[in-house]
């Protein structure tokens, strides 16, 4: 596991702990699951861990995160754009969105280079500072096209669900041995 990876999993072992009176509920461990991929930063990876330290079954819980990591994508690719000009007339808003702008914009060059496969691989790729928010903000700062950029997005998290359940799930140990 890369520092990345590290963090994610710590963060992911947190919210568990955070979360944990939940599981006393009938579905309670699938909420957590969901919450936790619903949320920027850990998202579908941080779910898949939570998932596996959990003790949740593997293609239950990539259609869990997948459910939760998408959900968030319509709302950034055509509210987060309106959202960001008004915030940035605020006194009280305007230096933290202009600092979102740009820390998402240092991550362009990928999703402009290659357009709506560069987003996919963006999303898809589990590397620092990557993910479907990410992805999905610099789509909408590039006024990419909304439906083109979405269904691209959502590739990128399968394909990023993918990939991480090779890593929580021990899926390429299993094949392995």
């Amino acid at each position: 596991m890369d520092g990345e990876e590290l963090m994610a999993s710590d963060l992911a072992k947190t919210l568990v702990e955070a979360f944990s009176g939940l599981t006393s509920l009938k579905y309670g461990r699938e909420l957590i699951v969901f919450l936790i991929s619903l949320m920027p930063i850990l998202e579908l990876r941080g779910g898949l861990i939570a998932a596996a330290l959990l003790g949740l079954n593997g293609v239950k819980s990539f259609i869990i995160c997948f459910i939760g990591n998408i959900i968030p994508i319509p709302f950034i690719l055509w509210l987060i754009t309106p959202i960001f000009d008004y915030l940035k007339r605020t006194k009280l808003f305007s230096g933290l969105v202009n600092k979102l702008e740009k820390k998402a914009m240092s991550k362009k060059e990928q999703i402009e280079k290659y357009e709506y496969l560069g987003l996919m691989l963006f999303v898809g790729i589990p590397l620092p500072g990557t993910g479907a928010w990410t992805g999905c903000l610099i789509a909408a700062l590039l006024n990419m096209d909304k439906k083109k950029a979405m269904l691209y997005a959502i590739l990128g998290v399968i394909m990023a669900g993918i990939i991480m359940m090779i890593l929580s799930f021990g899926i390429l140990d299993n094949l392995i041995h």
